[in-house]
């Protein structure tokens, strides 16, 4: 097995030295590369000699770096392991034909686990996954567990297959391998005593189970299951199950391990824990804690008392829209500042999707389309591929600024972020 390099830094030490790009790299100080976390694991030593191949010819290139050293090599992705599952919420099969290919990708690969933080069934690991994971400590991983019910969980992830959950996360944590288990939630299959016994065996874990996230099951208006949403009273009874686990973990260890998505609480319309009840905010990417870190921040954030009149637009989705309303109110206060702050529901996807990070680029041009005569719109970035300028439905920034004839800019949906987007190029007083 090895890699390719994809590109090379100009002016790097991997440039200095000849390397180019389309060079493939063998090993590593005589260690066979598979793929970039192989590269990144070898990279450490000081002294490296990379065994190269290039138009069929090997050679040896010897380099010198100091230690932290970017030496300039960016490598080509690494063919990614698709999941064997036919879980019964996947919310892949409740798309719609005619996205972008890479949005039908049903990844379950322990390396986008390690690297990226995408959640991993634990059904696909060979012996040797297992190997490499404990000698490279490849910690930590982000493990969907769902319930420790095996009978339960093979008919959840449609696996008759998969393995004990309890017996691979023994294997792992017995080597000290960090996880973090995420638990979809669906009403009437896993949730109530379910929940309660498998929030028990995962606990056991601790400290190397880390957190554990309890999230609703995503449904789209495409969904083919007959699993219900939860609805409020449904919610209510989540908030108190989980409670009880975390006050218990938490009195015991000082931690409360278990962590609900911020959807259960705001259905439930039951307050947030404090902040400081997150810890380190482990599964913020999951929608747990997303918003009681906002609702802190807007309560912190320190604001201009004047700017160049400047008018600017944001939107949101409807789970979100009542703590970014309550937001804007304080930034209305910003002499000069005109926000108007806008409500998309997803006709996409359904009603039952009202995050932001799910919106289309047709849903928010339908919703502000003559709505907001805006300088400016500000958009969340979490609604954009990342590290793009493109929605699920490829739509495009630009799309939206020539839809909606003004200036169109991605922001981090913080406070910070928006107030940035705000203020970014015009004056401003404190």
């Amino acid at each position: 097995m090895y890699t390719t390099i994809n590109n090379i830094t100009e002016g790097s030490i991997a440039h200095e030295n000849g390397l180019e790009k389309g060079d493939i790299i063998l090993s590593v100080n005589g260690k066979p590369v598979r793929d970039v976390i192989d590269y990144m694991f070898y990279l450490k030593d000081d002294s490296l000699n990379l065994k190269i191949q290039r138009d069929k010819k090997t050679s040896v290139v010897k380099l010198k770096k100091k230690e932290n050293d970017d030496i300039g090599i960016e490598l080509k992705p690494f063919k990614i392991k698709s999941c064997r599952n036919k879980c019964i919420f996947c919310f892949v099969d409740q798309m719609p034909k005619g996205l972008r290919k890479s949005l039908y990708l049903k990844d379950d690969d322990y390396r986008m686990s390690f690297l990226y933080g995408n959640y991993i069934t634990l059904t696909n690991l060979s012996a040797s996954d297992k190997k490499r994971i404990i000698e490279q400590k490849l910690s930590p991983l982000y493990v969907s567990v769902h319930t420790t019910n095996n009978d339960l969980r093979k008919k959840i992830i449609g696996n008759a297959k998969a393995p004990n959950i309890l017996t691979e996360l023994l294997q792992l944590t017995a080597y000290k391998i960090r996880i973090h288990v995420q638990i979809v939630l669906c009403h009437g299959l896993n949730d109530g005593e379910e929940l309660l016994r498998t929030i028990k065996d995962l606990q056991k874990f601790y400290p190397y189970v880390a957190s554990i996230a309890v999230v609703p099951v995503g449904l789209t208006k495409y969904r083919k299951t007959q699993i219900k949403p939860f609805e409020k009273s449904d919610a209510v009874k989540v908030v108190d199950t989980v409670k009880q686990a975390r006050d218990r973990f938490k009195k015991r260890h000082g931690d409360p391990i278990v962590y609900l998505a911020d959807e259960f609480y705001i259905k439930a319309e039951h307050p947030f824990p404090p902040l400081k009840d997150y810890s380190d905010l482990p599964q913020m990417e999951n929608g747990v804690g997303l918003v009681p870190a906002f609702l802190h921040a807007s309560k912190k954030i320190k604001l201009p008392r004047k700017i160049e009149p400047k008018k600017v637009a944001v939107f949101t989705g409807v789970s979100f829209m009542p703590f970014l309303e309550e937001f804007s109110k304080k930034l209305n206060t910003i002499d000069g500042l005109s926000l108007d702050v806008f409500k998309v529901e997803n006709k996409f996807f359904g009603p039952t999707v009202t995050v932001a990070g799910l919106l289309t680029g047709k849903d928010i041009v339908k919703t502000l389309a003559g709505k907001t005569r805006a300088d400016c719109l500000l958009v969340p970035n979490i609604a954009l591929r990342y590290g793009s300028d493109v929605f699920l439905d490829n739509i495009t920034l630009k799309d939206i600024e020539e839809c909606l004839g003004t200036y169109v800019k991605a922001i981090d949906p913080t406070p910070e972020g928006l107030l940035k987007g705000i203020t970014d190029g015009i004056k401003w007083e404190n």
